[in-house]
């Protein structure tokens, strides 16, 4: 379970990190790279650990990597939804339904 929450908080310090600057389209882009390494680095000190504990607890590192993905996914929907304020399609649910059917074989024994 820590595992899932590390990869949660980290890939929460990513999406802002890579797309959190597109509501500050003036901002100079030094400034905005600048910022977002700095964010980056807090999702480094959660996403390594994430790993290593993942791996402790018996996933193989294509599960693990199977499960940022999806992390990922889930983090930058909600984050495009109520940051960005973009609005969700039908065509972005059934890709995402395809994803989970990927994360469904991964695990399958």
């Amino acid at each position: 379970m820590r595992t899932i929450i590390f990869l949660i908080i980290s890939n929460t310090f990513m999406t802002f990190a890579w797309y959190g600057h597109l509501k500050y389209t003036q901002v100079a882009l030094w400034k905005v790279i600048l910022v977002s390494w700095g964010i980056a680095f807090f999702e480094y000190c959660f996403q390594v650990p994430a790993n290593r504990f993942g791996e402790q607890e018996g996933f193989s590192g294509f599960q693990l990597k199977t499960m940022q993905e999806v992390i990922t996914l889930a983090v930058f929907a909600v984050f495009a939804i109520f940051y960005l304020k973009e609005p969700i399609r039908w065509n972005y649910l059934v890709s995402f339904a395809l994803i989970l059917g990927a994360v469904y074989f991964m695990f399958k024994k």
